[in-house]
């Protein structure tokens, strides 16, 4: 979701006027209704007064549990809307929501750097038997529990929130998050960075503002140089219990289960589902966008290119089922070796 501790909102304003501000008078033309739109989500966590879209007719299914006033969708579009919801009808749906969210939410990446505040301005929260490392950095209004330690030349962003009893490595740097009890992050952790979005153009790429959180849930641990995303829209959540190792990369919206274990060197692109207690071996990586089931076993340097059910043992790139993929390596060998004998 977007929380309004990170990232500045500028509304409520007008449908037609946020469209005129945007840059689109044709649609704030034929705009039709006078809505005052109090925020932007995804279609899953819409409201009414938010504003959402959807980029593909084929992705028409999600309007059915939408609640948001308005939903920019493609020229052409024909579906049956919940009561409440309004659409309105563009050539490129998913270009327009991102002009509107730099509206809503302006000069995102520059407002949040510009807002941590060095610690001894005294602009935040602290409980007993914390302990702030020199060179550290706490952000106004950010808050840290009983019993933290907070090492030397970490960075804590305007608005964070950390538990008791945890430990953020030297030179770490935390940004737009919401930290449980007992994590612990290694030195060089990056966390609530701009997740990797961008509208591809031909001419010039349109980044795309990243307006989620992170959410770490109780006793997570993670390696150091690791990096968790925040996400675009909604949230990048990490399970309590879940342990992660160094130089990892998580993606923005991924979200991963409890007590999942991910290993040094993974990758988890975008919107990628670890259901609870999966582990990765080093070096494995995920496509995005696809769901890998509940105690799962991916060996290391996979390829996991598609969703996979709980229970599974996979291997390979890209990854399937551990026994097939050993039958096609010995299958391979034994090719290879009539081919030498030719």
């Amino acid at each position: 979701m977007i929380d309004t501790r990170f990232h500045s909102f500028t509304g409520p304003i007008s449908l037609p006027d946020l469209l005129l501000k945007s840059g689109h008078a044709d649609l704030a033309e034929k705009a039709g209704t006078e809505v005052k739109i109090t925020g932007a989500s995804d279609l899953a966590e819409s409201k009414p007064g938010t504003i959402s879209f959807i980029a593909r007719a084929a992705f028409a299914r999600k309007l059915a549990d939408a609640a948001a006033s308005v939903v920019l969708v493609p020229n052409g579009f024909e579906h049956q809307l919940a009561p409440g919801t309004a659409i309105l009808r563009c050539e490129d749906p998913y270009g327009v929501f991102i002009d509107i969210l730099n509206v809503l939410y302006p000069d995102d990446t520059r407002r949040i750097t510009e807002a941590t505040g060095a610690y001894h301005d005294e602009n935040y929260k602290l409980e007993d038997n914390v302990v702030i490392g020199a060179g550290a950095v706490v952000g106004k209004g950010a808050e840290i529990g009983s019993g933290t330690v907070i090492g030397a030349n970490a960075v804590i962003g305007s608005g964070v929130t950390i538990g008791r009893n945890c430990v953020i490595g030297a030179g770490s740097k935390i940004e737009c998050a919401h930290l449980g009890n007992e994590v612990v992050l290694q030195p060089g952790v990056v966390i609530g960075a701009e997740g990797f979005g961008f509208q591809l153009k031909s001419n010039r790429h349109k980044k795309i503002p990243q307006l989620g959180r992170v959410i770490i849930q109780d006793a997570v641990e993670i390696g150091a140089n690791t990096t968790v995303d925040r996400g675009t829209l909604s949230d990048t959540v990490i399970g309590e219990g879940t342990k992660i190792d160094n130089l990892v990369q998580i993606g923005h919206n991924c979200r991963i289960g409890r007590n999942c274990v991910i290993s040094g060197m993974c990758g988890l692109s975008g919107s990628t589902i670890l259901e609870d207690g999966v582990v990765m071996g080093g070096g494995a990586g995920t496509a995005g966008h696809m769901t890998i089931g509940a105690g799962t076993i991916v060996l290391a340097r996979s390829g996991v290119s598609h969703s996979f059910p709980a229970g599974s043992n996979i291997g390979g790139a890209p990854a399937q089922d551990v026994k097939m993929w050993k039958r096609e390596i010995v299958a391979l060998r034994r090719l290879s070796k009539e081919g030498d004998k030719k």
